[in-house]
């Protein structure tokens, strides 16, 4: 098995490295064949390890690749673990990259950046792989550094642009202050565990529970609950929790279909998987999942807010994956470890649906991203107007899409979880469901119906995108429907998971709930008579009032509330303080120190200084030099009545 999970890897690494350094050589064309066939290859292999761990019952795999070093005992490895969380991941990733490669050659057909732009997404799969097939720390931190770093590249692909070369240094700025915490959580596990293989930590996970830290003088903290709050600050970076959320709307400046792969199955989702392959770590801190559930449920809500507002097509799918993330962060917290999981899965198909679909408005607009310039466009793109129905749907949890299976089931765990901070994280996760149909349905409504709000030139020129632009939005449109129905059962409230995923007795809140699960139909009996189906209905009805039937009512909100209008705008302020006022607090720190340590005790005291005193020594010691012989020897015989003073009495 381990050479099938190195071609895995390997296939859309090898492929990356042709299409990039021989691209102008193999020419467009064998550029994207190599690529798809690379993601092609690794899916199909992924779809086989998943069904040999899931439907045959082969056992996972824990091995060791390839040792690098040695150091102090501890071995620093390339290792894959591959068990059924794993193969769910890499299924999902590879499926999700396959068609966004396809996407892409209709995306982006007049680019000349062509055979760059698909070597650097199969790089992205590439790494995102290696970051979900880890089995230790050393190599989870490559893949999460490694799609850190083709981000990066993908963002700032057109590097022309001043705001794409913004937002790429921004990402990368913001993901480091996640990675800095990340790295120190890896630190502290290394210090008391002495190594850095999942196996051996999780094994010693009740002994690190009851070790100490004293960061500050007197006060003693858990050690477990520091390396676990660590380890999740850098999946606040990853996954763009607040604070740290700031760099993902501003990803939008890379091409849409890279938008489509951070936002469903790479980079943003790294964090969620992190946390839940910790589980046996985090279920030993309640500190640290309070920390996870109060920081998830604040995401999700506050972030819904902002995509209500928005006016780009693409920066109002961006915010209601934040939203999403924060969904899947808060199941994190409340020990719904499958949970949030599951809400991975079924969101990357219908994200990526919502993406590739705005992606397709995009191009048949001539790259117009203004909503309120758009409209009507129902008749002119029926493909496009239909997966984006059911990508929509999806979102919002409409009875029996995969999306409601999934975001049900993860807000009735957090009903039932009853640690610090769950009352709160209910409520907010419960108001966003309201939230989450109105920001969809604004832009559903306002691009597909109502009245035509393009130019004449444009509208003459409106048609269908071509079949490979289409034909992905038809392939993530299947499983946006279907896969809920087969995969709640076994996911939630069965073994599908195992020993991947660890919940103590006590916080099992799937248990609980499951208790009551009598089959995915069932399941959606219950769903119809739940708030949480009231909550969207009447998002979905505001929406089509206020945007179709009554459209002045939203000018005549924003003019009486301008004020919170104005702050929704500015996204809190949260772009300000990165910006702007943390840039400038630094700065003038950096500036103060420059001149207490560099200009006054480095140049001044240390240099300049001691120069000072050596020449002023030297011009004391100058007006002895007379040049007398009387002078030398009245000092010689001073001189020598001091020392023979200090022999006979001093001594």
């Amino acid at each position: 098995m381990e050479s099938i999970y190195l071609t895995i890897v390997l296939t859309p690494l090898a492929a990356a490295i042709l299409a990039g350094f021989f691209g102008r050589l193999i020419g467009r064309s064998w550029s994207h064949r190599l690529t798809i066939s690379g993601v092609g290859v690794a899916f199909a292999l992924s779809v086989y390890v998943l069904k040999g761990l899931w439907l045959d019952g082969n056992p996972a795999y824990n091995g060791s690749v390839y040792t690098w070093m040695v150091s102090g005992g501890v071995h620093l490895e390339v290792g894959f673990l591959v068990d059924r969380l794993t193969a769910l991941m890499m299924t999902v990733v590879t499926f999700v990259s396959l068609m966004v490669h396809i996407y892409t050659i209709g995306y982006m057909k007049d680019d000349p950046g062509y055979q760059r732009f698909f070597s650097y997404i199969s790089l992205f799969t590439f790494a995102m792989l290696m970051l979900v097939m880890a089995n230790n720390f050393l190599q989870l931190f490559f893949g999460w550094e490694a799609v850190g770093v083709v981000s990066y590249l993908l963002i700032g692909f057109w590097y022309t642009r001043p705001t794409a070369i913004f937002a790429n240094m921004k990402a990368f700025l913001v993901n480091r202050v996640g990675d800095f915490g990340f790295l120190l959580g890896i630190a502290t596990i290394l210090m008391y565990t002495g190594s850095l293989d999942y196996a051996e930590v999780f094994g010693m996970a009740g002994q690190l529970q009851r070790e100490t830290i004293e960061i500050f003088d007197g006060r003693v903290w858990s050690a477990l609950s520091v390396a676990c709050i660590l380890l999740f600050v850098g999946a606040m970076g990853k996954s763009a929790q607040m604070p740290l959320h700031v760099w993902l709307p501003d990803s939008m400046e890379g091409p849409t279909p890279i938008s489509a792969l951070i936002h469903a199955a790479t980079m943003v989702t790294a964090g969620v998987f992190m946390v839940a392959r910790m589980s046996p770590l985090f279920e030993y801190s309640e500190a640290a999942l309070s920390f996870v559930l109060v920081i998830g449920a604040t995401t999700a809500l506050f972030t819904g807010f902002l995509g209500v507002v928005q006016t780009d097509i693409k920066r109002v799918v961006a915010y209601s994956t934040l939203s999403q993330l924060g969904y899947m962060t808060c199941a994190l917290g409340a020990s719904a470890y499958a949970a949030g999981i599951f809400h991975l899965g079924t969101h990357a198909f219908f994200k990526a649906l919502l993406f590739l679909a705005a992606g397709s408005v995009i191009i048949a607009l001539h790259h117009e991203q203004d909503i309120r310039r758009m409209g009507g466009l129902r008749k002119y793109l029926p493909i496009t107007y239909w997966t984006s129905l059911v990508g929509s749907l999806a979102l919002i949890g409409f009875p029996g899409s995969a999306g409601f299976f999934s975001k049900d089931a993860l807000i009735e765990a957090v009903g039932h979880a009853s640690r610090a901070g769950s009352g709160y994280a209910y409520f907010c996760v419960l108001t966003g469901v309201f939230v989450t149909a109105l920001y969809s349905f604004r832009m559903f409504f306002l691009v597909f119906h109502g009245k035509e709000r393009t130019d004449e030139h444009t509208r003459e020129h409106l048609h269908e995108s071509p079949w490979v632009v289409t034909l992905p939005l038809v392939m993530l449109a299947i499983p946006s429907v279907i896969i809920g129905w087969p995969m709640i059962g076994p996911m939630l409230f069965g073994d599908f998971f195992g020993d991947a995923i660890f919940v103590l007795p006590a916080n099992d809140v799937l248990a609980a709930i499951g208790t009551d699960y009598h089959g995915p139909l069932g399941f959606l009996l219950h769903g119809l008579m739940s708030p949480v189906l009231l909550l969207a209905a009447a998002g979905v009805v505001v929406a089509w009032y206020l945007y179709l039937r009554r459209p002045d009512i939203p000018a005549a909100i924003r003019n009486r509330f301008a004020a919170l209008h104005g702050f929704l705008m500015s996204k809190y302020h949260f772009d300000t303080l990165v910006e702007k006022w943390i840039p400038r607090g630094s700065t003038g720190l950096g500036n103060l120190l420059w001149r207490i340590g560099d200009v006054t005790l480095i140049d001044g005291a240390a240099v300049n200084g001691s120069a000072r005193v050596v020449g002023w020594v030297a011009s004391v010691v100058r007006q002895i030099q007379t040049g007398y012989l009387y002078t030398y020897a009245f000092a010689m015989i001073i001189g020598l009545a001091t020392l023979i003073f200090w022999v006979l009495y001093l001594r």
